[in-house]
């Protein structure tokens, strides 16, 4: 099935391939994704209790994925009910994801802040100032930079050089680069996320990175407007629950 994920006003989202698991190739599953026209591909093993979940792009398996975990939370609420808790374990991680109507939540691997070293050649493919101030290097698994820029034409404008972004990202050892307006009154943040590294130049919706940018700002909750540039509108939802950070948005089966 192809799930929409993290819509924005019931429209757009991230298509995600999300299919049961069968015994082929690591290889056979990273050409999924692309055969269904989506980034990426999550692979659901039911077991008794738990549902054994593995994520993929071309390039092959990922750690995690923010809004495939959502797409796989939607795909098993339609197949078990609609509304409800489910336990997952990805990448020997357990936890219990919920299904509230048309949105999924699951709690976020706990999130890894540091300065991000000379990233200039980084921040250089992607058209920006190599000494711009305000970058970050985050993690909630693999490293990204989150960069901030100031406004949403400048965020818009960004032509980056994915070859010399995946080279410099590979270098530093980088997931990708996750681009913010930092929120403003009377607008929601928007962001792009730029991954060649793992076959995705750039991402529709990121839901781990929006974590990391959660830790980062020090706020209780956000929501952050992805994929506009790729036409399809997506928005992130992360907020702190009981101490815990939540991270989701809403989805749909579309095929």
């Amino acid at each position: 099935m192809i799930v929409d994920a993290c819509l924005r006003d019931g429209r757009g989202g991230s298509p995600t391939l999300v299919v049961e698991d069968t015994p082929i190739a690591d290889s056979a599953r990273a050409l999924a994704p692309g055969v269904a026209g989506a980034s990426h591909a999550a692979f659901v093993a039911l077991g008794d209790e738990v549902a054994d979940v593995r994520f993929f792009t071309s390039t092959g398996e990922l750690p995690a994925c923010g809004h495939g975990t959502v797409a796989a939370l939607i795909w098993l609420a339609d197949r078990f009910g609609r509304d409800g808790v489910f336990t997952l374990r990805v990448s020997g991680r357990m936890f219990q994801g919920r299904v509230e109507g048309d949105r999924a939540w699951f709690p976020q691997a706990p999130v890894a802040l540091r300065e991000p070293g000379d990233v200039s050649a980084v921040l250089g493919a992607l058209g920006l100032d190599p000494e711009l101030p305000g970058v970050r290097a985050a993690s909630t698994g693999r490293w990204r930079l989150l960069i901030p820029v100031d406004s949403r034409g400048r965020l818009d404008a960004l032509e980056p050089d994915l070859e010399a972004l995946r080279s410099a990202c590979d270098a530093a050892g980088l997931l990708g680069c996750y681009v913010y307006t930092p929120p403003a009154t009377g607008s929601r943040p928007a962001a792009r996320m730029f991954a060649p590294s793992i076959g995705v130049p750039e991402d529709i919706a990121n839901v781990n990175s929006t974590s990391c940018l959660l830790a980062a700002l020090g706020v209780p909750e956000i929501s952050v407007d992805m994929g506009d540039r790729l036409g399809h509108p997506a928005t992130v939802l992360v907020r702190l629950s009981d101490g815990r950070l939540q991270a989701g948005g809403a989805a749909r089966i579309r095929i």
